[in-house]
């Protein structure tokens, strides 16, 4: 039985098409005119049908390059082997109402009557479409055609939002999203240090989703702020232009980066040649890059040097040989729709018969489709700088290697229910959206594949508008920026190629604030972005050596700022040094004060028969002058750089020979008093207690209780090396802490307590007669020794760092002179000066007077 079943659509929409049967039918929407005309609505009456002029001749080449795709697909026997691919291509009319009609008829199929009998008659429904090229178009095509899971590759439109697979879950593009060219953007502008920058952008999905996205970017980087965001009008909006004009010419931003597309650009510089705004550097969008209708030379004093993002470039062998066979179609019932047709009129100004009323009376030539377009000078044939036209062809590729991968499905392995497989007969649009995860390289070298969000490996050419000597424009590559899966988006520019529209031949400086040098850091402007900022000085302590350093940095431990604070340097070591002033003089007097006691220790010796050095005890005399230069001696270790062994030492050996130096007077003193008492009669008894003996022992007695104190204050808090950095913020004070206060309290208080009782048994002896009394040079030089000391302890803890040292080295030194000079000072006078009073008999007669 036979099936004849018939439809009828109430009306059809007369659309620019070209067509091509097969076994599998692929869709195109192009922009092959520039403008439509729509009549009015009335509704009284069926409206007529739009009409489009203006005639794209590039965007005709798109369509031609798909053509070209599928003929060599159709010849590779290896990429769809005994499947013949047709297309049905429509001109959208860069108009929104008509590239819908167009993509409804290609998903739906295309004839007023449809016949389903024996064998289909009459186009039917496309596999998968190749476009739209405007972001708007793509926005609404593909929210309904993606209900029905239509596969839609786009190769121009760059809107990020079309990235959302929830919204738009069948489309796919081969152009990077705009999300990625304004990233590339952003690396441009970080690459020239712009840190300040217009944005101009369309009034439209492709220009407002450009601006949010620019500003999620820069939010997120922080480095580039945007000193204006103007959406620009569409059409000639003289006010609203000279507005925006007026904002750049009074910014600082000499960078204007540009989301637009020729025609606002057109009306743009209009009023920018209008107001003579000059010294832009202009980037430009991919949308209007290569818009040779703004390289003349009325422009590039303004535009020249213009960087801009273009479509990757490719090279499709065989295209130009293609495009030389094409003929007009001269039988179809539609001719006059036809694109082929249309071009054929447009490249050699002439129409098809019957022409339009006037036109041969007006001396218009008639079309014989013989004509050749070998001798026609048209950029149509140009294929040097294929950039759409390379997308479109990857963008047919990838629905024949999915159709490909498709129809190799073995049956029981399958992907569709009851594991299924597609079949030629069989097959749905939707069962081909599951293939498209293709990976293919171009002849060409790229490799072509889609992500989980359709969008295509993004790579883009960076392009510079060069404006020669001779007057004439060149746009040329530069460099290029893309991604990979190792080195992440990676720019490349060749700087040495680049034109810069300036005197100086030098890329311009565009920032809201001077750069910050070495030595200060930014400080952000209240109320303004963060690139506008104000430079302060690092504190003290604190350095920069980076321009632009967002804070300063703490110096090292031991170092300190420069006085630039552009850098650290060590700080000042600080100590009691044998170089300084200070030092010097301690050494020598310490030297002094050694040397002198060992005179005065020669000198007792030489005349230690003498009676005067007899009578004074000469063995403790001995003792007393030997502690004495080692008190000398000892305080040095308070000179010089202090070390673990010095800090220890230093107190120790201090408090050991203070000791013993006054530990021997006190016995001379008890000595003096005994003999004195043992003069008298019945007084000989005491003398016994004090004999040499007796001497030696009380000495090393009280000398070993000190010796006890110091080793119980090592052991249990030794003093150490400190560095103190408390006292000067740019010194590090190299010093002794004492480890346990109470340690050096008694070791002083032990001194203080013998300096005491010496004191007070030579005050109580200062009257005796003089043959036998040293008791009142004992007492002076006591009364200087506690004058000292007791002056040491303030001065000394509230001396800072080496002057601490340098309190106590006096200390040392002052009551050490002062205990030989006081001490041994008449004596050396009597026995160098007046030998003749150092008898026996002299001292005698000098007690018997007394």
């Amino acid at each position: 039985m036979k099936l004849n079943i018939r439809t009828k659509e109430k009306s059809q929409f007369h659309l620019n098409r070209m067509h091509k049967a097969g076994d599998v039918v692929l869709g195109g929407l192009f922009e092959i005119h520039f403008f439509s005309v729509f009549p009015d609505l009335s509704f009284t009456s069926e409206p007529q049908q739009p009409t489009c002029n203006g005639f794209d001749i590039l965007g005709f080449r798109e369509a031609q390059t798909m053509a070209f795709a599928i003929d060599e697909i159709n010849r590779d026997s290896n990429l769809l082997s005994n499947v013949t691919l047709g297309y049905s291509l429509f001109d959208n009319c860069l108009n929104l109402a008509i590239g819908f009609r167009a993509a409804l008829s290609l998903a739906s199929g295309q004839e007023k009557q449809i016949v389903l009998d024996d064998v289909c008659d009459g186009n039917p429904p496309v596999l998968g479409i190749v476009g739209d090229s405007s972001s708007t178009r793509s926005i609404a095509i593909s929210a309904v055609l993606g209900l029905y899971r239509v596969p839609m590759v786009s190769y121009f439109a760059t809107c990020s939002c079309l990235s959302d697979r929830q919204k738009y879950p069948s489309f796919f593009r081969t152009i990077p999203s705009d999300a990625f060219q304004v990233r590339a953007m952003i690396q441009i502008l970080r690459h020239f240090s712009w840190t300040w920058a217009g944005l101009l952008v369309s009034d439209d999905d492709y220009g407002l989703h450009a601006a949010q996205s620019f500003q999620f970017d820069l939010s997120l980087s922080g480095e580039v702020c945007l000193a204006y965001l103007e959406v620009l009008p569409w059409g000639n909006d003289e006010a609203e232009l000279k507005r925006i004009v007026d904002v750049m010419k009074k910014s600082t931003a000499r960078v204007v980066i540009v989301f637009a597309h020729e025609s606002h650009m057109i009306n743009l510089m209009e009023e920018v040649v209008r107001q003579n705004v000059t010294g832009l550097q202009w980037l430009a969008s991919e949308a209007w890059t290569a818009a040779a209708v703004l390289q003349t030379r009325h422009l590039m004093p303004y535009l020249g040097g213009t960087i801009g993002i273009a479509i990757r470039r490719g090279e499709i062998a065989g295209l130009r040989e293609f495009l030389l066979k094409i003929r007009p179609e001269l039988h179809h019932s539609y001719y006059g729709n036809s694109m082929v047709n249309q071009f054929w009129e447009f490249a050699f100004r002439c129409r098809f018969a019957p022409p339009s009323a006037g036109w041969v009376e007006a001396g218009g030539a008639l079309c014989t489709g013989q004509e050749n377009l070998a001798d026609v000078e048209t950029e149509f044939l140009d294929i040097s700088n294929l950039r759409p036209d390379y997308n479109v062809y990857k963008a047919v590729y990838a629905l024949a290697y999915a159709l490909d991968n498709m129809l190799q499905c073995e049956p029981g392995r399958g992907p569709f229910r009851e594991n299924s497989c597609a079949t030629l007969e069989t097959l749905e649009s939707w069962q081909l959206l599951y293939y498209l995860e293709i990976n293919f390289t171009t002849p060409f070298g790229d490799q072509v594949s889609f992500d989980e969000n359709g969008d295509a490996l993004p790579i883009y050419d960076v392009m510079n508008w060069c404006w020669l000597p001779d007057g004439s424009t060149t746009v040329q590559t530069v460099g290029e920026v893309k991604r990979s899966a190792h080195k992440g988006e990676e720019l490349t520019l060749n700087e040495d190629k680049i034109f810069w529209n300036f005197e100086n031949q030098k890329p311009p400086r565009s920032a809201c604030s001077e750069s910050c040098p070495p030595g200060t850091h930014m400080v952000r402007m209240k109320g303004k972005p963060v690139c506008c900022f104000d430079c302060i000085p690092c504190s003290a302590g604190k350095f920069s050596n980076t321009t632009d350093s967002l804070e300063c940095t703490s110096c090292p431990e031991d170092f300190w700022s420069s006085p630039q604070t552009d850098h650290c340097v060590p700080k000042k070591i600080e100590f009691l040094s044998y170089h300084e002033p200070l030092g010097i003089c301690f050494t020598a007097a310490s030297l002094l004060g050694t040397f002198c006691s060992a005179v005065v220790l020669v000198i007792f010796m030489y005349h230690r028969k003498t009676p005067l050095v007899r009578a004074n005890n000469s063995e403790l005399s001995f003792q007393l002058l030997v502690s004495l230069k080692l008190c000398f001696l000892f305080s040095l270790l308070f000179i010089g750089r202090p070390r673990l062994w010095t800090c220890q030492l230093r107190h120790a050996m201090f408090g050991i020979s203070f000791v013993l130096c006054v530990s021997c007077i006190l016995v001379k003193t008890m000595v003096v008093l005994a003999v004195f008492k043992a003069s008298k009669p019945g007084g000989g008894a005491s003398l016994k207690w004090f004999g040499v003996v007796q001497q030696r022992g009380t000495v090393l007695i009280l000398t070993s209780v000190q010796a006890a104190i110091c080793t119980a204050w090592l052991i249990s808090s030794s003093p150490a090396f400190h560095k103190n950095t408390q006292y000067h913020n740019d010194k590090i004070v190299y010093e002794c802490v004492i480890g346990s206060t109470a340690g050096f309290a008694v070791l002083l208080g032990y001194i203080g307590l013998l300096a005491i009782l010496s004191f007070l048994i030579a005050f109580l002896a200062r009257n005796l007669p003089d043959n036998f009394n040293e008791a009142k040079l004992i007492t002076f030089s006591m009364l200087i020794f506690c004058a000292v000391w007791v002056t040491f302890v303030p001065a000394y803890v509230s001396s800072p760092g080496k002057y601490a040292d340098a309190v106590e080295v006096f200390a040392i030194l002052a009551s050490s002179f002062g205990l030989l000079v006081a001490l041994f000072g008449p004596k050396c006078y009597i026995i160098l000066m007046r030998p003749e009073i150092n008898t026996k008999k002299a001292i005698m007669g000098r007690g018997t007077e007394s």
